[in-house]
């Protein structure tokens, strides 16, 4: 990385910090989570924008006969900091108040949380659930993601160079970047030129849930065009308005979440006129959150540990497969698991290879699992993966 490194805003609907901390549903909520952690153990130069959601995502409950329900409640969390900002979005021809909430007490860098849920606003209802309603509601709540996190950013007086949206459901903070570049004395094609220059894009999924659509004239509703006329809209996404294809032309690079997914992304896409390119950077963990303290440090005395205690041979393999989580996987390409692969060519692997190592070479056994172990370490570490961002995506 080179020394002067630019100052990221990180747009998600979701992040996964800690369980006590609903406002995550699934792995896109947890790879953000861990970004934020990787970025603060690195003292790098980002901050991040989501949503306070007052239930969180839903949570499912059986009850004394069996029945799965579902269930949601209202949560108070006491860690949040009161920034003191309230910045307003105009959502259906309403102002919606946002209040901004600060939170850094999980070994993650700034987070940055807005919040309607405010005696204020009769609209309160839209940070009440995460990916909860129907159309109108999730338009609301990406409008407050994207162009109430930009506003947010702008009365916090912090100074962005990047924005990165992880998803396509912060898009709208590229439509209100424009708009502060129209203000400023520009056409609308010099400013989407040049906000594509700030803008890159994380796309995950190729589900159809995952990239959302939504009409035209509900956005026009919404007042989520800020302005822009419908043949300026259709420009940016389509119509419908595809908040993915707006994500990939807003941003002046893209990338998809792993090798397979980079192939499966660019033909997706493959017919989207004006997109950014798209490249691969693979998804990865925080160590610390994930990795087990007692593995890290029996795996710095395996060597130690079996030489100077035979005894515990059986014992300590047994730690790290159980208690640990390592496993040692077959590669079925490797070992002919093809169509024309018999099943004498399968359990002559299994009884002639794995099985012997396994019972009759257990340092042999503990060696590979070691070599398992280094082979991912790095590679599947967040820092490398925040390493790639800046230097695959973020530096200009």
């Amino acid at each position: 990385m080179t020394k002067e490194l630019p100052k990221v805003a990180y747009f998600c609907m979701e992040y996964g910090l800690d369980n006590s901390f609903k406002i995550y549903s699934g792995g896109l909520g947890i790879l953000a989570g861990d970004y934020l952690k990787g970025v603060k153990d690195n003292n790098l130069p980002v901050v991040d924008i989501g949503i306070k959601w007052r239930q969180g995502y839903v949570e499912q409950r059986i009850d004394e006969e069996g029945n799965i329900y579902d269930c949601f409640r209202g949560y108070d969390y006491h860690f949040l900091k009161d920034s003191g900002i309230k910045i307003r979005v105009k959502i259906r021809q309403n102002d919606v108040y946002c209040k901004v909430w600060k939170v850094d007490c999980f070994g993650n860098a700034d987070l940055y949380l807005l919040d309607t849920d405010l005696k204020e606003n009769s609209d309160h209802w839209i940070t009440g659930r995460l990916y909860g309603g129907f159309a109108e509601e999730r338009i609301a709540q990406e409008m407050v993601l994207g162009i109430g996190g930009v506003r947010a950013l702008r009365a916090l007086n912090i100074p962005v160079d990047i924005y990165h949206f992880n998803e396509g459901h912060a898009g709208f903070a590229g439509l209100e970047l424009i708009n502060e570049k129209m203000n400023a004395g520009m056409s609308f094609d010099k400013a989407w030129k040049s906000i594509r220059k700030e803008i890159v894009f994380t796309t995950h999924t190729p589900v159809k849930a995952g990239n959302e659509k939504h009409s035209i004239e509900t956005l026009v509703y919404m007042g989520a065009n800020l302005g822009f006329s419908v043949e300026q809209m259709s420009r940016i996404a389509g119509i419908p308005f595809n908040m993915t294809v707006a994500a990939l032309r807003l941003s002046r690079k893209s990338n998809a979440v792993s090798e397979l997914h980079t192939q499966t992304a660019n033909k997706m896409w493959a017919n989207i006129k004006n997109k950014s390119k798209i490249i691969g950077i693979t998804n990865a963990i925080h160590v610390g959150t994930w990795v087990d303290k007692r593995m890290r440090k029996k795996f710095l005395n395996l060597d130690e540990m079996w030489n100077n205690h035979i005894e515990i041979k059986k014992e300590l393999i047994n730690f790290m497969e159980r208690r640990c989580g390592v496993r040692l996987n077959l590669d079925v390409l490797l070992i002919g698991f093809s169509r024309r692969a018999t099943s004498y060519k399968r359990y002559d692997t299994l009884l002639e290879r794995v099985i012997p190592a396994y019972y009759n070479h257990h340092k042999k056994w503990l060696e590979m699992m070691k070599e398992s172990i280094e082979s991912t370490r790095i590679f599947f570490s967040v820092d490398r993966m925040i390493n790639d961002y800046y230097k695959l995506l973020y530096q200009k």
